[in-house]
């Protein structure tokens, strides 16, 4: 064969080697359906841009990128928090959605993520509903409350998360919050631990045997749009790979 047609054979083989190639690439494959899935990245392990403490205009020198997660660098006073501590959220309003995450906590800590929240009250908490973050081996608040209701991924103090499937302290866990509508479902780890429904006779009669009216008597009519936020509870907290698509 002569040389100059053994160099086009070479080429051809070449291109279908790379087409190949590209075609079999789980990263682009990932990247595509991501985009067409209408999924955002809030927290990306680089960069806090859109994350701000509540009721503030700056992120709170206590939440820190390490290693890729987005932590809480806990004071060790509990709710009383540190210095330049608190509660942080993302800047802008959801409404129907679905979030994922992962979360690990410190030995006998504490954490909340909340949703629909509103920057009406003192507390973010006074607002609204919360995935509980909590170390359940440790921590006292897993044996208070009712049948567990203030253990991981439990809807606080009113639900409990069933099954109870949190992984130990210092390993990471998955969670997902879908909220459509008014109805509500919380995950861990894969699998569905509850589900209720806003406003409701059910949802108001559930709340008012809590405490949360004590601290906000309107807390039962939660607002139907409103922020993502993560709790500093004064206890070692990573969050990452925080993403939501909008229903």
């Amino acid at each position: 064969m002569k040389k100059h047609n053994l160099f086009f054979v070479y080429l051809f083989i070449s291109a279908l080697v790379l087409v190949s190639a590209c075609k079999t690439s789980p990263t682009k494959k990932t990247d595509v359906a991501g985009e067409e899935e209408g999924w955002v990245t809030l927290f990306d392990g680089t960069s806090t841009e859109g994350w701000r403490g509540y009721k503030k205009d700056s992120l709170p020198s206590a939440w820190k990128i390490v290693e890729g997660a987005l932590m809480c660098q806990g004071s060790g006073r509990g709710e009383a928090g540190a210095v330049d501590g608190g509660d942080i959220v993302y800047n802008k309003e959801f409404q129907n959605f679905e979030l994922t995450f992962e979360w690990k906590i410190s030995e006998g800590g504490n954490s909340g993520v909340f949703y629909l929240a509103q920057e009406t009250q003192e507390n973010i908490w006074q607002t609204a509903p919360e995935y509980q973050i909590l170390d359940n081996e440790r921590h006292p608040d897993a044996q208070a409350g009712i049948d567990g209701n203030r253990q991981s991924a439990s809807l606080y103090d009113l639900i409990p998360a069933n099954p109870q499937n949190a992984k130990p302290a210092g390993e990471w866990n998955t969670a997902e919050i879908k909220v459509y509508k008014g109805s509500v479902w919380h995950y861990q780890n894969g699998e569905v631990v509850l589900e209720y429904h806003l406003w409701t006779p059910e949802w108001n009669a559930m709340v008012a045997k809590s405490k949360f009216p004590s601290y906000n008597p309107d807390w039962a009519n939660v607002a139907s749009k409103g922020l993502i936020g993560l709790q500093d509870h004064g206890d070692d907290v990573w969050y990452r790979n925080i993403k939501i698509k909008e229903l």
